[in-house]
């Protein structure tokens, strides 16, 4: 499983490309995008990416709140390891700027098990 920001070209090596922000990337096309799907309901709540406002001292807090988001989709969440299964090769495709802080990185973590 690979995590890449929208504004990057999209490779044959991504895979299955999944957007996983509950808002469109502004300023790319559907066409360049390059999107398989769009599961903007598994993306952080719109109040909680606002409270976020990617402000780094608030990381901590924010990644313990979204895994709680996360909790209440059990559902997306087998989607999105059965989209992993079915396409060996996924990309969770994310907009912010920040690429070490921002859900994408979050997800592929509750995803892979590793928290």
């Amino acid at each position: 499983m690979n995590i890449k920001r929208a504004y990057e070209t999209s490779e044959k090596s991504d895979g299955y490309r999944v957007l996983v922000d509950r808002l469109w990337p502004c300023g790319i096309s559907k066409e360049k995008a390059g999107i398989d799907l769009w599961l903007k309901e598994v993306a952080p709540s719109t109040e909680l990416r606002k409270w976020f406002g990617h402000d780094p001292e608030r990381w901590p807090e924010f990644q313990s709140k979204y895994r709680t988001e996360l909790k209440n989709h059990k559902d997306l969440l087998e989607q999105l390891k059965q989209v992993e299964v079915d396409h060996k090769t996924m990309t969770l495709v994310y907009a912010a700027r920040d690429e070490s802080r921002n859900e994408a990185v979050v997800l592929k973590q509750v995803l892979e098990g590793s928290v």
